[in-house]
């Protein structure tokens, strides 16, 4: 689908690159004539994990922290492009420690983006997030901070060669953070799925799809554009009976109140934003605005059409029933991956079992 001869013979940096997310680009670039492909992360046991699973000579491995600024220009020397993932996710974490979140988020992208900058790389991506637009917890809070410095940076990067942009996702199926693999691992115990609020919606994006955006901004973007990536939505309550209908168990669900910081629903782009929103296709893109300092050079006045247009969220868009989230959900490599083994498992046990059919079924 995507075109890969502006990587050939290139370096490519991922920040974060242990994580889920930096595992997907990482797989996706493997197969390609790209020279090198840079992880940096601070955890040295997922790195040589990696290692030894991939074995792969364009893979090169630094240990470090995107806070500490010192080690940043010796793992950015030579890079083309940087694919900036690393950051501190987990909301309830980063409402205890928001510092944390600052130092990681936001000072952290600023460490990035200056070696970037220093070392003449061609094009950064910045992964952001849907807690960054209304954000009412620090991890969002935080993330948004990061957005507004990457977009201000884009402005100096843009004339020493250097594009900036930043991509905002909301939730990415079977991800670090999703809560399928959670829901999946209470059914194998046998145990209840706990939902926080059953009418909570979620966008439902896979992997493929968030790499896919990553790639088109690194071949399409300008200086400070803001990328999303259009995707239906489920609520919590549908999501947990598609799986538990996939798997063929019959399992109670159990309420247990939304956790410190979570949002009933994910806003990826505000009502300010759509208004400046650019319709692509898959993507919406949101221009960087450019205006300076000197505001009495512009002749500014106010949108009527402001407050009939709707922020974009997963309450607004196209809500899937369960039989629609569980053909979704069964496209995903992690959950055939997880049938095939409880298959298996229910075959040596002696069980029949016919939950791979509707895999086969909905592909």
């Amino acid at each position: 689908m995507y075109s890969f001869k502006s990587f050939s013979g290139k370096k490519l940096l991922i920040t974060g690159g242990t994580g889920s997310f930096g595992n997907a680009v990482l797989q996706r670039f493997l197969t390609t004539d790209i020279a090198e492909i840079r992880i940096f992360s601070r955890d040295e046991k997922k790195q040589d994990e990696m290692r030894h699973e991939y074995n792969n000579e364009k893979l090169k491995f630094y240990i470090g922290d995107v806070r500490n600024s010192s080690g940043l220009d010796d793992v950015m020397e030579g890079v083309d492009f940087v694919f900036h993932a690393a950051a501190l996710k987990q909301v309830p974490s980063c409402e205890f420690y928001p510092m944390e979140a600052i130092r990681t988020n936001a000072i952290g992208t600023d460490n990035i983006l200056t070696a970037a900058i220093r070392a003449s790389v061609k094009n950064v991506v910045v992964l952001s997030t849907d807690k960054a637009a209304y954000p009412i917890n620090a991890m969002g809070m935080s993330k948004g901070l990061m957005e507004k410095i990457a977009v201000a940076r884009s402005r100096v990067a843009a004339d020493k060669g250097t594009t900036v942009c930043v991509t905002r996702y909301g939730n990415v199926m079977a991800s670090r953070g999703s809560v399928i693999p959670l829901f999946v691992e209470q059914l194998r115990k046998g145990s209840a799925l706990t939902i926080t609020d059953p009418s909570m919606t979620r966008f439902m994006m896979s992997l493929d799809d968030a790499v896919n955006l990553v790639l088109y901004a690194f071949t399409n973007a300008s200086a400070g554009d803001l990328y999303v990536h259009k995707a239906p939505a489920t609520s919590i309550g549908t999501l947990a009976e598609a799986i538990k209908k996939i798997f063929e168990v019959e399992s109670p669900t159990r309420c247990i109140g939304t956790r410190h910081g979570e949002k009933v629903y994910e806003t990826l782009l505000t009502r300010e934003e759509m208004a400046r929103a650019t319709d692509i296709g898959e993507y919406f893109c949101v221009k960087a605005d450019v205006r300076g300092l000197n505001y009495d050079k512009f002749f500014t006045k106010g949108e009527s059409e402001l407050t009939q247009i709707q922020d974009y969220h997963s309450h607004n868009v196209k809500q899937l029933n369960i039989d629609e989230t569980m053909k979704l959900l069964s496209t995903l490599p992690f959950i055939q991956s997880v049938l095939q083994e409880w298959n298996h498992e229910h075959t040596v046990s002696g069980t029949t079992s016919s939950k791979s059919q509707f895999v086969q079924r909905a592909a």
